[in-house]
């Protein structure tokens, strides 16, 4: 019955899915066309539109993508895909949608309704409560419908308790792999628990302390995650505990990491509003860490499906 219900749920899902993106993509797609919907006067958005077009269109591209993810986890083509041309994309998804998943209710709860903590004016509040809404309402779709594919696809793979995981092919490289990234985390996470402190020094910008603790636990997640599975620590836990940890957690630091940098050099003309050396360090260790996480966990699916029956 719970495999029927979910075959059900399916088409719904995906709906939600693909309805959840309309906004988002409308109003960039109105913003391309040279519509100011949403953007008040004197907004730094206004200022160089050739490059927020371009932007704009990187964007639409990407939210673009989900509607083509959820299409092929819940059509019968969508099982013939290979597993990497599957994964990466919906790796990156995670990663970008987590932490608005995560931070954005917890900035509403704290701050009220917008993110904005700049004096300049950026965007009116109700595009950020639009879309991150629906950011937050894709990413809860997306991976119901993602468990639900990589389960029947691949469940085999996370089957079982860590303490039963069988010894890792190349485990000295896994385990100096874990431990490089659990030490490259000290870097991002000193320099965040210090900002969330109330430190400024090494920041230009002001606010978002929630964010930077944020960060600090999906660093934390993303450690514990690769050290449990390259040193079969964690005992009676399931397999889906470390593999989670490992996956949601280095697709946030990394993907994040990598996009903010981007955004910033790509928008910020003014010298002043460039990320500090500080955060540049932060933004690419940040990246390294994610990187090297995933490593590990690739390896686990990669060594696990080796040993699977056929």
């Amino acid at each position: 019955m719970t495999a029927v219900s979910g075959l059900r749920r399916r088409p719904v899902l995906r709906l939600v899915a693909i309805a959840a993106c309309l906004p988002y993509l409308c109003l960039k797609v109105a913003w391309i066309a040279g519509s100011h919907l949403g953007i008040p006067d004197g907004s730094p958005l206004l200022e160089h539109r050739v490059t927020m077009a371009l932007a704009n269109g990187l964007t639409v591209l990407m939210d673009a993508a989900v509607v083509v993810l959820a299409l092929l986890l819940t059509q019968p083509w969508g099982r013939r895909v290979p597993a990497w041309l599957l994964a990466v994309p919906m790796w990156v998804a995670t990663g970008l949608l987590a932490p608005i998943m995560v931070g954005f209710p917890l900035q509403m709860m704290v701050h009220g309704s917008g993110t904005g903590h700049d004096d300049r004016p950026f965007l009116h509040a109700w595009v950020f409560d639009v879309v991150y809404g629906g950011f937050i309402v894709q990413g809860i779709a997306l991976g119901t419908l993602f468990v639900g594919y990589a389960r029947e696809r691949w469940g085999y793979l996370w089957q079982g308790r860590v303490w039963e995981l069988p010894r890792p092919s190349a485990a000295a490289a896994q385990r100096m792999t874990a431990v490089t990234a659990a030490l490259l985390a000290l870097v991002p996470g000193t320099f965040r628990l210090l900002w969330a402190g109330g430190v400024t020094a090494g920041r230009n910008t002001s606010g978002g302390r929630l964010m930077e603790l944020m960060y600090v636990g999906f660093l934390a997640a993303a450690v514990t995650g690769a050290c449990q599975l390259a040193f079969r620590r964690g005992g009676p836990l399931p397999v889906t505990v470390p593999l989670a940890l490992a996956w949601a957690g280095s697709g946030a630091v990394a993907c994040w990491g990598g996009w903010v940098s981007l955004a910033t050099l790509v928008s910020s003309h003014n010298l002043a509003d460039r990320p500090t050396p500080a955060m540049s360090l932060t933004y690419a260790v940040q990246m390294i860490v994610g990187f090297l996480v995933a490593s590990v966990a690739a390896h686990h699916f990669a060594d696990r499906s080796a040993k699977a029956p056929r």
